[in-house]
Parts: structure tokens; C-alpha cells; sequence
């Protein structure tokens, strides 16, 4: 049994939360319902998404609604929106990172507790794109982007 206390709990407490990047070379999604390897999004699709602490909670295509990180898999070249319309109250974003953990172009949204409509990236599906995240929680709000 493992106890933690004073100094070494408070650095295990951090040492969890931080971080700007996903931490594993973009495969952060652990904990997702798509045992196939991810769900095929049709061109011009709105992906909605519910912004939980502990993960995306799908919403919208219904083949991704209540998979928690669920791997997407988009054409290279489509047009696609990823966003936000609900949430736990606490502060997220959404971003798109590139396999250097950088965002791709400036598909980022402004960091906020309501999503509202601003939490909306609109973008062509390019091969350089692997995560979307939430900056604010990157190590469970992380999930894969596969383009094809």
C-alpha cells in the first residue's frame, strides 16, 4: 500500500494535472467505447461534444454519442466542425495538435466555462492533425484523429 503525504502528495497531485501537451504521442484515449480503432466521420459533419474533466463525451454523430474519447477517423481534404456545446461548468478549450503536440494552424478556442458559440473550429481534414484536447485537462480530455 502506497501512502502519500505533505510534499510528495501535493508533487504527485501536480505531476497528474499539468502539462501543455497529451503526454503519449497523441494515443490519449484511453477509456473510449470504439473498439474497432475509431468511428468514420462523413464530410461536413458537426462533431459535438460534451466537455467532462474526465474525458470528451460524445454527442453528436449519434455514432460517437456517449463514447468517451472517441477516435475519429476523417477524410483528408473535408470540411469538418469539432466543438463544444455542453459541459461539467469547469474551464475547457478545444484545440487540434499535430503529432509535435502544437496546434495545427489556429484550430484553438479561447479557454471558458460555458462553451457558448465561440467553442466551435471549423477545418479541412489534413494528415499533419493526430489529437484534439482540451488544453486545460490534457491528460483525460485528449482523444486521436485519424485522417485517411
Amino acid at each position: 500500500m502506497l501512502k502519500l503525504t505533505g510534499i510528495a502528495a501535493s508533487t504527485a497531485f501536480v505531476a497528474g494535472c499539468g502539462g501543455g501537451g497529451n503526454g503519449d504521442g497523441g494515443n490519449g484515449n484511453g477509456g473510449n467505447g470504439d473498439s474497432d480503432g475509431g468511428v468514420e466521420i462523413e464530410a461536413e459533419t458537426r462533431i459535438d461534444l460534451d466537455g467532462q474533466t474526465s474525458g470528451w463525451m460524445g454527442i453528436s454523430p449519434d455514432s460517437i454519442a456517449d463514447e468517451t474519447n472517441p477516435t475519429l477517423i476523417l477524410t483528408e481534404g473535408e470540411t469538418y466542425e469539432i466543438g463544444w456545446s455542453t459541459g461539467d461548468g469547469n474551464q475547457h478549450n478545444i484545440a487540434i495538435y499535430d503529432e509535435n503536440d502544437e496546434v495545427v494552424g489556429n484550430l484553438v478556442t479561447e479557454r471558458v466555462t460555458e462553451p457558448g458559440d465561440e467553442q466551435w473550429l471549423e477545418f479541412e481534414a489534413s494528415s499533419e492533425m493526430v489529437t484534439y484536447i482540451c488544453e486545460v485537462h490534457p491528460t483525460s480530455m485528449v482523444a486521436d484523429i485519424q485522417v485517411e
